[in-house]
């Protein structure tokens, strides 16, 4: 059984509004209405064979969340019908987003 994630919006930080709310508009969701349900989505269909980060985890460099680890997944989503990339820290409770994005590999050179 799954952790239940208490995800409301006064506990939910976004790192970088600007990148966030571009990559908002590239899948088509609103940050307003939208982003609860979509993070909820997301962990609820996350499993740790799905984690993506480093082993111990990052630590973020990022003034309002320095020293934190760093939790980066991709996972498929069904509301995308794409793989996502997703990255977040936990601090007092709260969820800082980091990322939340379209799932782009990193193309290997030929």
């Amino acid at each position: 059984m799954k952790p239940e994630w208490p995800l409301s919006k006064r506990l939910i930080c976004l790192l970088n509004q600007d990148i966030t709310a571009a990559d908002a508009i590239e899948l088509e969701y609103s940050i307003e209405t939208e982003l609860i349900p979509v993070l909820k989505e997301l962990l609820d269909d996350t499993t740790p064979v799905d984690y993506a980060g480093s082993r111990p985890p990052q630590k973020s460099y990022e003034r309002k969340i320095e020293g934190l680890e760093l939790f980066s997944f991709v996972a498929d989503c069904r509301r995308f019908k794409c793989r996502i990339y997703y990255k977040f820290a936990l601090a007092e409770g709260r969820v800082w987003l980091v990322s939340l994005h379209q799932d782009r590999p990193i193309k290997e050179e030929s």
